[in-house]
């Protein structure tokens, strides 16, 4: 959780809750918060509201931690308010504890095990990449991710990839990923061969055509055909991007490539801007 124990509040949206009659409210009553929240945000479109039961929040003391999950025409959203002990107060906004990364928040929440990577373990920075195999977008980072950092920063990055298909954009990147995992599976060191060829040939495939070129480069790539054919035709990992996708969204992930650089999320960047976060993280390092 993001906790500035010396503690900084980015945003308080109430003083005590006290109504025109002088009756004092409780933000701990889900009606109250919501009509409460409604009047703050001034939706254009109609909203639905669900809103958790209270959590003790174990970085804010005296503080509970309510999630208040959005939906709307299009999409969703997820916020946390943080609700003193007396109902009276609301906070919505970033807490840090000076002790920790600014971005702890997200770093408790990637999962790095069993996810394909390259790169020292002790490296000072770590980007975890969330990609799409069908994505522009990702294409172009890709060369950057796999050339430009080793190159530029040896023995000081440390990368790892995580699945999350936009299926609505993408109608095969969901099937190459499943084909990624099962690919990983076989030979460790060989996925990065495949992100590196997917994205090479991307031009060149189609839904029906995905799995028959993927044997194809396994192939000759030393992959048993046969393995790899039966974990493809099965779907064998499918559960795996599943969760690599849901840990996305826990991360509010939204587009690809989201990139997070020791916890700090950002999307795809042109390589002087990649370059910067990362001499910025190696300087911040050194100075902890």
């Amino acid at each position: 959780m993001r906790v500035f124990l010396a503690l900084l509040v980015v945003s308080v949206l109430g003083a005590p809750l006290v109504s025109g009659q002088g009756k004092r409210k409780s933000a701990l009553d889900k009606a109250t918060l919501e009509a409460y929240l409604r009047r703050v945000e001034l939706y254009r479109q109609a909203v639905t509201y669900k809103i958790d039961d209270p959590k003790p929040s174990k970085v804010l003391p005296g503080f509970s931690e309510v999630a208040v999950h959005l939906s709307f025409d299009g999409g969703s959203r997820d916020e946390l308010y943080y609700i003193s002990n007396d109902g009276q107060t609301i906070v919505n906004g970033d807490v840090y504890n000076i002790n920790q990364s600014p971005f702890q928040t997200n770093l408790n929440k990637l999962d790095t095990k069993d996810a394909a990577t390259f790169g020292p373990a002790d490296a000072p920075v770590t980007i975890v990449e969330f990609g799409d195999l069908e994505c522009p977008d990702c294409r172009m980072e890709a060369p950057l991710i796999r050339h430009n950092v080793p190159e530029t920063f040896p023995g000081k990055v440390r990368v790892y990839f995580k699945d999350f298909p936009l299926e609505s954009l993408h109608p095969w990147a969901r099937a190459a990923a499943i084909d990624g995992r099962c690919i990983y599976h076989q030979d460790a060191e060989t996925f990065w061969k495949f992100y590196d060829w997917i994205y090479e040939t991307q031009d060149q495939i189609e839904p029906d055509n995905l799995n028959m070129k993927v044997a194809a480069w396994a192939g000759q790539n030393g992959l048993d055909a046969a393995k790899l054919g039966q974990c493809m035709e099965t779907k064998a990992t499918e559960a795996e991007v599943q969760r690599s996708i849901d840990e996305g969204h826990a991360l509010d992930v939204h587009g690809t490539p989201t990139l997070f650089i020791n916890g700090r999320k950002i999307g795809g960047l042109a390589w002087p801007d990649l370059q910067l976060v990362v001499n910025h993280e190696l300087t911040s390092e050194a100075a902890q």
